[in-house]
């Protein structure tokens, strides 16, 4: 059974590593520890987190949530079969689609829209509702080949985005590589350029704000951060380089407000 590492499902699901720390302590799922002690995660793991974000960010209690994905988990294929798999909701069912067959999982009333698939042996997991199949099969392949050659990865995203402008995970991982190599300035185009066409995404803003610190934009990092957190306020490494830059500016007070913040989420304030 395939299994993917920490970076790859940040990757591969838009999410943030905070998101996918907080989603295991919470017990939706229990990856394997590598020979190295790093956390691997099957393909059930992979859907499991992919809809248990989904339905945190639209406000389901967790009790709810991990009732509801329990009854799925059970009935999720080892492996992605070759016909592929749909996962949808029809009224307060869930409905899973492999090739012809359709069968329902107890998951309680939400709307949820998922594809996942493979892609030339790479895993596929993306909205139902993405306006572009290219513009995803573009960002798995950025994706698969950060590692080993970020150039060809960031022409991926790039072309991704050229199929579809609101592709927020491809903007992410674009500006990032942009960043890393020192191109702060098209790093900050790709960052605005996909806010102005997705709206406001927490960890885009959160990327723009670490840019704009490291081009001694301190009062413009703030506010990125600032509106990063109103998006999503579980970002620990935001609420970390906020309290950074509150003690930089001697604002003592919000500085150990966030910095408690940060160690509530990062599990070290017990």
């Amino acid at each position: 059974m395939h299994s993917y590492g920490v970076r790859t499902v940040e990757r591969l699901l838009g999410l943030p590593r905070s998101a996918v720390r907080s989603l295991v302590d919470a017990g939706f799922v229990t990856p394997v520890r590598g020979a190295r002690g790093a956390w691997q995660f099957s393909f059930q793991d992979l859907i499991v987190l992919r809809a248990a974000w989904a339905l945190a960010q639209a406000g389901l209690p967790q009790r709810r949530i991990i009732r509801s994905l329990k009854a799925l988990r059970r009935q999720l294929p080892d492996s992605v079969p070759l016909a592929g798999l749909r996962i949808g909701a029809v009224g307060d069912r869930v409905v899973v689609h492999e090739g012809e067959a359709r069968w329902q999982a107890d998951s309680g009333q939400y709307l949820l829209a998922l594809e996942v698939g493979m892609d030339g042996g790479v895993l596929s997991v993306r909205d139902r509702t993405a306006p572009e199949a290219d513009a995803e099969a573009c960002f798995v392949r950025g994706a698969e080949l950060e590692d080993v050659d970020p150039a060809a990865a960031a022409r991926a995203y790039q072309q991704a985005l050229a199929a579809d402008p609101a592709h927020c995970g491809a903007a992410t991982n674009l500006g990032r590589l942009l960043h890393a190599d020192g191109r702060l300035a098209e790093a900050e185009r790709v960052y605005r350029e996909a806010l102005a066409a997705c709206g406001n995404d927490a960890l885009l803003r959160y990327n723009l704000g670490v840019l704009l610190e490291d081009s001694d934009r301190a009062d413009e990092a703030i506010g990125a951060y600032q509106r990063a957190l109103a998006d999503d306020a579980g970002l620990a490494d935001c609420h970390y380089n906020l309290a950074r830059l509150y003690r930089a500016q001697g604002r003592a007070r919000e500085a150990l407000r966030h910095l408690a913040r940060y160690r509530r989420l990062a599990g070290e304030d017990g």
